[in-house]
């Protein structure tokens, strides 16, 4: 069972240090640029992911973006070390139940670098669709709550 856990001062440096593989490096960007984002557009909620209490395994991302006022799953990323065994899909699974609480938006957006199959067919089976939009070379998923 997965745990989100913030990301503070006890945990910072586990989580920067996570990575994904070297063919995946392109695909998503590092756990340090992520939260040095996250300092500069506060309404990022940055979140490790946590296989029980104690184990680091992923990092997530997600907010109310500023620009556009609709939700964003930023960043999704699993260790090498720790893929394949479901983390991801249980972390999107519970960060789309809590987005899902906040009943004034009925959409969440998400997007895919070109190539990441994988992922994208993940995403595809919580439902998201992809929504015509290329956003700064990545093909932009929407899901209808």
């Amino acid at each position: 069972m997965i745990t989100l856990k913030e990301i503070d001062r006890h945990n910072f440096k586990e989580i920067i240090e996570l990575s994904v593989t070297d063919d995946q490096k392109d695909f998503v960007a590092s756990n340090m640029r992520s939260l040095a984002q996250s300092k500069a557009q506060p309404e990022c909620i940055p979140l490790a992911i946590y296989n029980g209490e104690d184990v680091p395994v992923g990092f997530i991302m997600y907010c109310l973006d500023f620009e556009d006022n609709e939700y964003w799953i930023y960043r999704l990323m699993i260790d090498k070390n720790y893929q394949g065994k479901g983390y991801g899909r249980e972390a999107l699974k519970c960060v789309l139940e809590e987005i899902a609480k906040d009943k004034k938006y009925d959409k969440v957006y998400i997007s895919v670098v070109p190539g990441n199959e994988g992922v994208a067919k993940l995403y595809e089976e919580f439902g998201f669709k992809p929504d015509s939009r290329v956003l700064e070379g990545e093909i932009v998923y929407c899901l209808q709550k």
